[in-house]
């Protein structure tokens, strides 16, 4: 170590260069332990029926890449401390910025995904480091830049290294999963020894780091690390008893819903017959024999009447056992088959009525009915556990194609990322949960991306609505000052610079600075003014006084004509017509008449049935009802039914402190609705709006499934 100087503090550039060296020893081995686990996790699902050509070809050639790829991500490592020295990066945010191409999209946002990861991990570490290395650039005489090992950056280094390695699209998450797994193993070691080494330097406080973990063999460590990616996802859940009972209880309301259904008796009387119950592994059969055929009939069936994708998934099963040599008079459907036909096809039915799916999301959905009656065959648990990998995508697809139109070049990404996840899930789902969670974590990364977007919508929105209450109120507040104005006779030219200029300028002032401001006062003053120099010049008898006057009032009026956007010109135009107009006294001088309200063009196009001209106090409405209204926090779900009768989910974005009214917004952070309490209280008591839905699409729809049931069996 470097002698301390004066301050107590080693030389900074010195001390910069070790934890260089430190961090590129401990991290410059990081890639090359990134393909055994990869490798691993691989073969392990090519040994469950799920073959991996492609992927392992392609990490073969990664491997023979290692050198390489271990020598640039050194330098990557290196560079972040020359970036750190020249302040070529002065944000905290380290991922590189740039247009990415459409296949690179998905990998930077793995990156910012796993920067996000280690961020919070390592939260206290990389806090006290980074305050330590503000320390030390302030002694370089530098402000303070990236850390050079901080989560971003280490993320950032991994993208640069593989960002030209030809990786398909499946391989990357497993890519990501082990490098942040070997990240976890090093960077407790190495983010310790750095703030020891920056704090024993004088650039901090010593703090007690956490102890490096305790060696291990490296291979069990590893092969631990291996199974974590699926294991997570194929690990057995112990269901909650209160869960089981309650799915019980809603087989129970199943089998009373479908003794009311037409021909119960009959298909009762075919299930007496002596047939034979197929087992669960040749219904399992069947089911893939059909996963990857057309969805054509179930496509259908989606925009049918309520039962019929259960119909059409029994006579689709039905015909398949027929292909398989099993002859449908000699067998038949367990009750826990049926249970489970009758529930997938429910699910997909509610999630239709529950939500705005739109025409062009059948195909997608009708691809997944049969996947879905092969999970729910072989794992009741879709139906209790929210948790649940296949529940998961079915929640994200929907979250994804809710509302969406495919306007946009983002929206019509989301519709097309959906269509080829229900793709592969038909292509490889065999048994295996791995896919969904796969397939989840995929679809996951693109819609944080479009989260954000909605969370900036939603804001916009929010303004918007602010926006024109604001002004809303301003107007009101001008049309009753001027109403007091108006008490009196007056000229017409007085009387018409007040209803226009004058009015909109007081408006302005309200929205800019506000009641009782400076501008505000004098705005009012002005108003006032005029009105004193159509009574002078009324007598006629105090000519000099008006000519005084009116030349006060010179530069008041031009700013308030300038305020409309009239020119110079045009602005010393309407001055002298006001001044002509005051010059003669025996000009007729009238009481006006009060000017017409403005109209909110915008807020009359909206549903009528949802806007009173007479203000909230005449809507019929349930007192209890609308205070539950006025409990509504942002951020809680309903469900809408729009003037056309489609459900739509709706968010609370926004509460106006100004009004009390709510700002309502789709899933795609789009306005809605903007109403009070009251107006939201009648249209619940109509039927229109459901307080406290559920925000993942399948609990509402299994939810909206239940009730189907209970008032069925009721």
């Amino acid at each position: 170590m470097a002698a301390q100087g004066a301050s107590g503090r080693s030389d900074p550039l010195r001390v910069l260069e070790e934890v260089k060296r430190i961090s590129v020893e401990l991290l410059g081995a990081v890639p090359s332990g990134l393909f055994a686990p990869v490798e691993f996790t691989l073969h392990d699902s090519s040994q469950r029926g799920l073959s991996r050509p492609v992927e392992l070809q392609a990490l073969l050639k990664l491997r023979q890449q290692s050198a390489a790829l271990v020598m640039r991500y050194r330098q990557q490592v290196a560079q972040g401390f020359d970036d750190f020295r020249s302040l070529r990066i002065r944000n905290r945010g380290d991922l590189p910025l740039s247009l990415v191409a459409e296949n690179q999209l998905a990998f930077h946002l793995a990156g910012q995904q796993l920067a996000d990861a280690i961020e919070t991990r390592f939260a206290p570490a990389l806090e006290t480091m980074n305050a330590r290395l503000d320390k030390l650039a302030e002694a370089l005489q530098m402000q303070p830049g990236a850390n050079p090992i901080g989560a971003g950056r280490l993320a950032g280094a991994f993208i640069e290294t593989f960002r030209d390695a030809q990786m398909p699209n499946e391989l990357q998450p497993l890519m990501f999963r082990a490098y942040e797994q070997e990240l976890a193993r090093v960077l407790g070691d190495l983010y310790t020894r750095v703030n020891q080494l920056l704090a024993s330097a004088g650039f901090g406080t010593p703090v007690q780091g956490p102890r490096p973990l305790p060696p291990r063999d490296v291979q069990v460590a590893r092969r631990d690390q291996e199974h974590d990616l699926v294991q997570e996802i194929r690990r057995p859940r112990a269901v909650d008893p209160r869960i089981a009972e309650q799915f019980a209880q809603l087989r129970t309301e199943l089998h009373a819903w479908r003794q009311q259904l037409p021909g119960h008796a009959h298909a009762e009387a075919l299930n007496a017959l002596p047939r034979r119950e197929l087992r669960g592994e040749e219904l399992t059969s069947v089911v893939a024999l059909l996963q990857p055929e057309s969805p054509d009939v179930f496509v259908r069936a989606l925009g049918g009447q309520p039962g019929q994708v259960a119909y059409a998934i029994r006579e689709h099963l039905v015909d398949g056992a027929r292909r398989l040599g099993h002859n449908p008079d000699h067998t038949r459907m367990s009750a826990d088959q049926d249970d489970a036909i009758d529930l997938v096809g429910m699910l997909f039915e509610s999630l239709f009525q529950s939500y705005a799916l739109l025409d062009h999301a059948r195909r997608l959905y009708g691809r997944l009915v049969m996947p879905y009656v092969k999970v729910a065959l072989n794992d009741n648990a879709l139906f209790v556990q929210r948790e649940h990998p296949a529940r998961k995508l079915l929640d994200a697809i929907t979250e994804a194609c809710e509302g969406n139109a495919a306007a946009t070049p983002q929206d019509r990404e989301l519709i097309e990322r959906c269509a080829a996840i229900s793709q592969r899930i038909v292509a490889d789902y065999n048994e295996d949960l791995a896919v969904f969670g796969l397939a989840h974590a995929e679809l996951e990364a693109l819609l944080e991306q479009h989260r954000r977007r909605v969370e900036l919508q939603e804001a916009r929105a929010a303004k918007a609505t602010f926006g024109r209450e604001r002004l809303g109120e301003a107007r009101t507040q001008a049309d009753q000052v001027l109403h007091h104005l108006f008490a009196e006779p007056m000229t017409g030219p007085v009387g018409e610079f007040l209803a226009q200029p004058w009015r909109h300028h007081l408006v302005q002032t309200l929205l800019r600075d506000g009641a009782g401001s400076t501008r505000h006062s004098e705005t009012l003053a002005l108003g006032d003014a005029l009105l004193d120099a159509d009574r002078l010049a009324r007598t006629g008898a105090e000519g000099r006084r008006l000519a005084d006057r009116l030349l006060s009032l010179q530069d008041a009026l031009t700013h308030c004509l300038a305020s409309s956007g009239l020119d110079e010109e045009a602005a010393m135009q309407r001055l002298s017509e006001l001044v002509r107009a005051l010059a003669l006294p025996d000009a007729p001088r009238d009481v006006p008449a009060a000017p017409a309200a403005v109209i909110d063009e915008e807020a009359a196009t909206e549903d009528a049935s949802l806007w009173l001209a007479g203000g909230t106090a005449t809507v019929a409405h349930d007192p209890e009802v609308a205070a539950r209204m006025r409990r509504l926090l942002p951020g809680e779900w309903l469900r809408l039914l729009d003037p056309a009768g489609q459900a739509v989910a709706v968010k609370v974005a926004w509460i106006s402190p100004m009004t009390g009214r709510f700002l309502l917004v789709n899933r795609r952070g789009l306005r809605v609705l903007v109403a009070s309490a009251t107006e939201l209280a009648a249209l619940a008591q109509a039927g229109r709006l459901q307080v406290g839905a559920e925000r993942a699409p399948t609990d509402e729809a299994i939810r909206h499934l239940r009730d189907r049931l209970t008032r069925a069996a009721a």
